[in-house]
């Protein structure tokens, strides 16, 4: 196979050998991926600042037996805020753990790599309340994983109207009428119910041009948190 060129973030960072980096990419159409970086460790490499954890950049590299080998790399991005700021870089590492562990190699990730992508940059340039941006990227990803929840009417009898529960087990909103027969129903708020829907239907880009009170962003946090658990045997 020839040399390739792809865009991809830096997910995995290990030291190989005296100088080298074995590392770990996500791209958009590949997937996952494992990839050699030769001499990435010397001071005066080109590839020093490309390979680098949670770097986002474009990559020429060629398919071994078993791995990538990066000949070259432009640096898109490297979200230098979570690197000098512990909170937002231990928010981002457990994002990070989370898309490791729900990606394949040879899968379709481009919507997994965009949301992620934006989560990152709002951790890293925003003042956004990490608890809310957890609980968006949390759900938004359930929803490109096959479980997005039911939310424009009650799962068992269709009313469009009061539906103030979210059912773990039915995946979605239930009435207070359906919701007595349920034990894994959450009660939630309106403006709760209504940042779920949004969250369910938002663009991309406009995921998180939004905010909670806290009564709201601890209902979302308890929902987002149980839901995720379920639906990924956490």
């Amino acid at each position: 196979m020839g040399t390739i060129k792809m865009s991809g973030i830096i997910i995995c960072e290990n030291n190989f050998g005296d100088y080298d980096k074995m590392l770990t990419m996500l791209t958009p159409g590949l997937g996952k991926i494992s990839c050699v970086a030769k001499g990435a460790r010397r001071p005066k490499s080109a590839l020093l600042a490309g390979t680098q954890f949670l770097c986002f950049g474009e990559y020429l590299m060629y398919k071994g037996a078993n791995t990538y080998t990066i000949n070259s790399c432009e640096t898109i991005e490297v979200f230098y805020n979570l690197r000098t700021d512990l909170d937002k870089l231990n928010n981002a590492v457990y994002i990070t753990k989370i898309i490791r562990d729900v990606t394949e190699e040879n899968q379709n990730c481009y919507k997994i790599l965009q949301l992620f992508l934006n989560t990152l940059y709002t951790l890293s340039e925003t003042d956004k309340n990490p608890e809310l941006v957890i609980s968006v990227f949390k759900l938004k990803l359930l929803c490109y994983l096959g479980f997005t929840p039911r939310i424009s009417e009650c799962i068992n009898c269709k009313q469009k109207e009061n539906l103030q529960y979210f059912s773990l087990k039915d995946n979605g909103f239930k009435c207070s009428a359906c919701a007595k027969q349920d034990k894994s129903c959450l009660s939630m708020s309106e403006s709760t119910a209504n940042a779920i829907r949004y969250i369910v239907m938002a663009p991309a880009k406009k995921l998180y041009s939004f905010n909670l009170k806290d009564e709201s962003l601890n209902e979302l946090k308890l929902i987002t948190k149980l839901y995720f658990d379920e639906k990924l045997e956490l």
